[in-house]
């Protein structure tokens, strides 16, 4: 291609719009133009870096036995709503794009496809005979964010490649989840990314076990913890480790001490002397369940402890065997509207009374009751006292009723202990998800009550697994892996050219003949390489050459009449300077070894 006809407007000014290195260098260098919030046009170098992505990504999936296939964007209300999902997809903050068509009938834009997958599997596949079968496809995807940002990371429309696998047991399912394992890694590494696999939380999917993957970049918007010896990885919404242990605290009864004002942990430590792994944090959630209930929450954990609330989520899921909807922290208004008057805020006790709720209008009447382990492992603590500005002292769980359930709710943290091994301890990364995967079981097949029959002749629910890529993030991810301050330095494997030749001074007809023979003995090589024939100065050309990323340049100069070019690779700027056939052998010999 030469540049002369390519559609290439760089830009010199970083945008005001992009925040992240990736995101400015995208815009910057051509490659994509933003339409509308999170809405953005891939330009002709950013498609054929998606091309050769997702050329990867269909190579190793088929060579791992999946098959492509093309599902709707467009979904059908009905099919949501036989799997639960509709409502907490579409209502209040639900990420579904939705509308009603011309004769009044409820239809979405698909953020995911597990139902209309799964509806499919139902009619499809009736005997174990025919499993199992793993079905996957490029598509675009749309999700309603709040505050779509950094370009094509998060953005409301989006290029990704999800697969959904069928099988008559869960050792099968085990099995394919490993071997998606195995393709994700090796898709990366072609990719030129260094991706870490992480233990991850199943969110909004759902399903018995699942494990993303990271691309390490200091701009990314995921917290990963990561052991020292190696051995363990997972994001913090899913990491465990060893808390610290709490510090003694004296005294041999219960007492009760005035508190003035003191609300936060930090005040009471601060006018006291005391730690805060000494003292037990309360706090006030509500949940909103699937069935429409809101439900509080009244959650203790040690007062040195952080709660990481997508564990809260999932422990509130298991306790009352629904999916929580929304969960957030209760305020005073809250409060207010509901009527409830009688809360001491700031000096709460684990031991609260549900009779506090007895006037509420709209919640239940009874809390659930969460316990973080470090705090139900306190042998004494110090604690609110369910009267404002009043704590108690050295009291112990038989004092507020008994040792509660122990939870795990906590966050993780770099320096902590690792489970697995005390000697080990946890660092922290950032990262960017690019790849998960999951083991669904059979959460859609009975829901959706899709069934096959088995080998004893009886119908029974479909094992599942889901794993998907997000091919336009991964893009981007890459630009944020590998750039530095003059631009993008694309792996060659993902590039949009392999090669570009760059004509100092179109002018001169010695180094304009040299570069287009270049170019086209590349070309007749097999290399997909891109001529800048502009008339423009050297100097832009050469900037626009770095900007835009291409892995080797070819530049013909002032020592063209000697028959000598530059060979220039991007990613380390090593420069040679060669006889225009040895240059062209040693490129050749690289891209084609």
């Amino acid at each position: 291609m030469r540049v002369s006809r390519l559609l290439l407007v760089t830009l010199r000014d970083v945008p005001a719009e992009a925040e992240i290195a990736s995101h400015q260098l995208l815009l910057r260098g051509g490659y994509i133009r933003r339409v509308g919030s999170g809405i953005y046009g891939y330009l002709p170098l950013m498609w054929k870096v998606i091309q050769r992505i997702t050329a990867i990504v269909r190579d190793e999936l088929n060579k791992a036995g999946a098959q492509e296939t093309l599902l709707p964007q467009l979904h059908p209300a009905e099919l949501w709503q036989r799997s639960g999902r509709w409502q907490g997809y579409t209502a209040g903050e639900g990420i579904m794009f939705h509308l009603e068509d011309r004769q009044g009938r409820e239809l979405g834009l698909g953020p995911t496809h597990e139902e209309v997958v799964t509806s499919l599997a139902g009619d499809l596949l009736q005997s174990y005979k025919q499993l199992p079968v793993n079905l996957y496809q490029v598509q675009t995807k749309f999700r309603d964010e709040i505050r779509p940002r950094f370009g094509l990371m998060r953005g409301r429309e989006f290029i990704m490649k999800d697969a959904y696998s069928f099988h008559a047991s869960e050792a099968d399912l085990r099995n394919t989840y490993l071997d998606m394992d195995q393709a994700y890694r090796r898709i990366f590494e072609r990719c030129g990314l260094a991706a870490v696999p992480v233990d991850a939380d199943s969110g909004a999917i759902g399903g018995a076990a699942s494990q993303e993957f990271m691309v390490t970049a200091d701009a990314g918007e995921d917290l990963i913890l990561l052991s020292d010896d190696g051995t363990y990885a997972a994001n913090q919404e899913k990491a465990i480790s060893v808390p610290s242990k709490a510090m003694d605290l004296d005294g041999a009864a219960m007492e009760l001490i005035s508190t003035p004002n003191e609300t936060s942990i930090d005040v009471l430590c601060q006018s006291h002397g005391w730690h805060p792994s000494q003292l037990i944090k309360v706090l006030l959630f509500i949940a909103r369940l699937d069935d429409g209930v809101e439900q509080p929450l009244l959650i203790s954990l040690r007062g040195d402890q952080d709660l990481n609330e997508v564990k809260l989520i999932n422990a509130v899921g298991r306790l009352t065997g629904q999916d929580i909807l929304d969960c957030r922290p209760i305020q005073a208004e809250d409060l207010d509207k509901q009527g409830i008057d009688t809360i001491p805020l700031g000096f709460i006790g684990p031991d609260l009374n549900d009779a506090v709720l007895r006037s509420a209008r709209s919640w239940t009447k009874q809390f659930l009751r969460c316990t973080d382990g470090t705090a139900a492992a306190m042998d004494r603590m110090i604690c609110g006292a369910n009267q404002t500005d009043q704590h108690r002292i050295s009291v112990t769980w038989d004092d507020l009723g008994g040792t509660p359930k122990s939870l795990d709710l906590r966050k993780a943290r770099a320096g902590e202990a690792c489970v697995h091994n005390p000697e080990a301890h946890l660092i922290e990364k950032r990262g960017i998800e690019v790849g998960h995967i999951f083991q669904l079981g059979r959460k859609y097949s009975e829901a959706m009550d899709s069934r096959f029959t088995n080998e004893a002749g009886k119908t029974e629910h479909f094992w599942m697994g889901c794993y998907g890529i997000g091919i336009s993030r991964l893009a981007q991810a890459a630009v944020e892996q590998h750039h530095d301050d003059a631009g993008i330095c694309w792996p060659p494997a993902i590039a949009p050219y392999e090669a570009i030749v760059v004509v100092a001074n179109m002018q001169d007809q010695t180094q304009a003949e040299l570069g287009e023979s270049l170019y086209e003995q590349l070309l007749a090589a097999g290399v997909d390489a891109l001529f800048d024939d502009r008339k423009e100065r050297a100097g832009v050309k050469f900037k626009d050459a770095d900007l835009i990323g291409i892995p080797w340049r070819v530049v013909v100069g002032r020592d063209a009449g000697d028959g000598v070019v530059e060979l220039v690779e991007r990613a380390n700027r090593g420069v040679q300077k060669l006889p225009h056939a040895d240059a062209l052998n040693e490129l050749l010999s690289t891209l084609r070894p």
